[in-house]
């Protein structure tokens, strides 16, 4: 998509926003529930920040380029699985700067009740989102895992943008997803 979008911003760059987040930050986990001795399995995606463009700023924390997927609420996912939300909100500057900013992605933090397997399936952690006409990149996402050592000090191992590990009760994976680009340049 960022490609024909790319192309598109060539041809008419008055028309067109900056580059998205670009991905759907997909992550995958599953095990046995510790409450019921029952397998589970959960999938979600988490959004991150839109192109600003022509007309105005992108949108912070939004699905770009897909549709038909929610935000499952903490209290949902709680209640139905062996997980804790930490964390979900924005991701301060992650947006680009632009005279309209791009959009800024959010923070993620989910916490493992029991031991289970993770997936991350996500793009954007080596390339930042590009900004149109004069604005900046937005920032690329980060994923971590937050452990705790041997000695009880926290830990936190920064993790690829595709990656299948176990986690263990009290891990939290921290998924920071992207900001979009920004358009236009930042006045000073």
């Amino acid at each position: 998509v960022d490609t024909v979008w790319g192309a598109f911003n060539q041809l008419l760059p008055d028309r067109m926003p900056a580059a998205s987040s670009g991905t759907m930050n997909n992550l995958t986990a599953g095990g046995i529930d510790p409450r019921n001795g029952q397998p589970w399995a959960y999938y979600e995606t988490s959004g991150g920040g839109l192109g600003g463009g022509p007309q105005g700023p992108g949108l912070d924390a939004a699905h770009s380029h897909m549709t038909n997927t929610l935000n499952t609420p903490a209290e949902a996912l709680e209640l139905a699985y062996p997980l804790r939300v930490v964390e979900n909100s924005i991701r301060p500057r992650s947006g680009g700067a632009g005279q309209h900013r791009g959009g800024h992605g959010l923070v993620r933090r989910t916490q493992f009740l029991g031991p289970a397997q993770l997936t991350l399936i996500t793009e954007r952690r080596t390339q930042q989102p590009w900004g149109s006409q004069g604005g900046a990149q937005g920032r690329s996402g980060r994923n971590s895992l937050e452990t705790t050592s041997t000695g009880g000090k926290p830990v936190r191992r920064k993790l690829p943008g595709k990656v299948t590990i176990s986690v263990e009760p009290g891990d939290v994976v921290r998924v920071e997803t992207p900001g979009g680009g920004g358009w236009g340049a930042p006045s000073s």
